[in-house]
């Protein structure tokens, strides 16, 4: 638990949905977008493993994360998006992985599933 002030809180708020909007118009500039683009690996060096289209998905989908933290209080947004695409890069990097990902299923039967609510 952390105790905070009403300003401070607000203005953390404030600060999150300016970011997220400055990007988010960043994004629709050719040039913001590039920068954006080649600005990721230095935030998240494991972006190297995703192929392009990989990369521009997880950029929409990152920024989106920010709007909704900003702008509907979804905080776990920005955790989910970051977690994913940086398990889908884990599996991009090791080739057994990969191979195994992208093998079909086909008929198999994996079991019995648990549902946890």
């Amino acid at each position: 638990m952390v105790l905070t002030t009403a300003v401070h809180a607000d203005r953390t708020e404030e600060n999150l949905t300016t970011a997220s909007r400055l990007f988010l118009a960043l994004m629709k500039q050719n040039d913001g977008a590039k920068s954006l683009l080649l600005a990721l690996p230095e935030v998240f060096p494991w972006v190297r493993h995703l192929n392009a289209e990989e990369v521009r998905e997880f950029t929409v989908e990152l920024l989106d994360a920010l709007s909704d933290a900003a702008e509907l209080g979804a905080r776990d947004a920005v955790h989910r998006a970051i977690v994913s695409w940086r398990a889908t890069a884990r599996i991009n990097a090791d080739p057994d992985q990969l191979r195994d990902a992208l093998r079909p299923l086909g008929n198999a039967n994996l079991g019995p599933v648990e549902v946890h609510e």
